[in-house]
């Protein structure tokens, strides 16, 4: 396997993760309007990556839908909605932070690694890459921006709450 292909297999496995986190930080803050609904809708956005990259993968005779590969693995964003057992369950918003912070952090890996792919794309003339990088990287930047602002929103009160 090449790298683009392992990369190709690696930010298909990362959006696969993303999408299954925000659809758990969804459910579990199912209370919270705003972050039920717009993680089940960038839930959404990330299976929609996912899926063309593997029609992309596809097209270059490599099935995506196989055994993850572990690159990269053990990076933020791989263990979905986990917390260390000898902390205890935390308060419903510092738990909503936590998840708002791995959410952030499975994002920002998804995203160097859409980088990774359009500067690859760039400099091998792939237009075909080069157009998956233009569709799919700005809506995970989108996300990420979006984890940022209700982290920045939510914090001081979850923090200095008793």
């Amino acid at each position: 396997m090449n790298g683009i292909e392992l990369l190709l297999r690696t930010l298909h496995d990362g959006e696969q993760a993303l999408a299954e986190e925000f659809t758990a930080t969804a459910e579990l803050h199912r209370a919270e309007h705003e972050i039920h609904h717009v993680a089940t809708d960038l839930a959404t956005w990330s299976r929609a990556h996912a899926h063309q990259l593997a029609t992309t993968a596809a097209e270059r005779g490599l099935d995506l839908d196989g055994i993850p590969d572990a690159f990269f693995a053990g990076l933020p964003g791989t263990s979905p909605n986990t917390y260390p057992e000898h902390h205890g369950d935390p308060e419903p918003p510092l738990l909503l932070l936590r998840d708002l912070r791995d959410l952030h952090l499975a994002a920002a890996c998804n995203s160097l690694h859409w980088e990774m792919l359009a500067r690859t794309a760039q400099a091998s003339k792939n237009t075909l890459l080069l157009s998956l990088t233009s569709r799919c990287h700005p809506r995970t930047l989108r996300q990420m921006r979006w984890t940022d602002t209700m982290i920045k929103n939510l914090s001081a009160q979850a923090l200095m709450s008793p």
